[in-house]
């Protein structure tokens, strides 16, 4: 689903008042075509909000895209052909390519890290780490290059937290809150950083334990605990693709990586006039 009011001031913002220097110079009955195509090897993420981009500056601006989103690319290919009115094109190309550039640069570095840990039994998570207001489509991306979506937000899922169980006193404490509020059970995940606060986790009754930032050597000793006591482990803190394989390797079920949207480089996109 697509969320035309971030395009929209997207647009306010780069547009403003209007293009003054393309409004000099091209005159409102010039139509041209123009091939949005990919300068490096990558996965494509955010054909529609592209041409949703070019339909709210002007509805006779035709967008065809020759690929689909989650589709890989090589250097060279054509993304989408994009015709219509000259002034409407040029305007709405940076917002476009932006929104293109970006999602697309999530999805590429997503399928990256999945593909390194493909032969293990471990699915790769994103965080709430993402830019205010592109939470939605950013978590698309990371699910279109093979990632795993995360809560959503602070409303959709129980993650008890170092600063909760600080300000409460407490992972015991912490938890009995959680239950007493939520008669209708759910999920709980807890937060832990050290072995004793993943057995207390595991004897208070955790579906999940997020160990954070924990060694490699601490992390197999956590999961073998919690694999006899039926409960799921999350590794948080610091993966990368340099290190994902050997986090990979401690039997894991899921790690997060808050890198997938805050420091996935752009995919290198253009559009140039035929």
């Amino acid at each position: 689903m697509i969320d035309k009011n971030i395009i929209k001031t997207a647009l306010k913002e780069d547009i403003g008042s209007g293009d003054i220097t393309t409004n000099a110079i091209i005159p409102a009955s010039q139509k041209v075509e123009a091939i949005i195509r990919a300068k490096e090897d990558g996965e494509i993420a955010g054909l529609l909000i592209a041409k949703e981009v070019f339909y709210q500056i002007d509805k006779r601006i035709k967008f065809s895209p020759k690929v689909k989103d989650g589709d890989q690319v090589k250097n060279g290919t054509i993304i989408a052909i994009v015709s219509g009115p000259a002034r409407g094109i040029l305007a709405g190309e940076r917002v476009a390519l932006n929104f293109l550039q970006h999602l697309s640069g999530i999805a590429t570095f997503t399928r990256k890290i999945n593909d390194k840990i493909s032969k293990y039994h471990v699915e790769i998570l994103d965080t709430r780490k993402t830019i205010p207001g592109m939470r939605r489509l950013e978590k698309l991306a990371v699910k279109l290059g093979g990632g795993i979506n995360h809560r959503m937000g602070l409303y959709d899922a129980i993650l008890i937290k170092d600063n909760h169980i600080k300000i409460i006193g407490g992972i015991e404490k912490a938890i009995t809150a959680v239950k007493k509020k939520y008669r209708k059970r759910e999920p709980i995940e807890v937060e832990a950083k050290t072995i004793n606060e993943v057995k207390q986790s595991i004897q208070l009754g955790a579906d999940r334990i997020l160990l954070d930032n924990m060694s490699n050597q601490l992390l197999k000793c956590a999961v073998k605990l919690c694999k006899e006591a039926g409960v799921k482990t999350e590794a948080s803190g610091g993966a990368n693709i340099y290190n994902i394989v050997s986090i990979a390797k401690t039997g894991i079920d899921y790690i997060s990586v808050g890198a997938l949207t805050h420091s996935a480089k752009v995919l290198d996109i253009s559009l140039k006039i035929e």
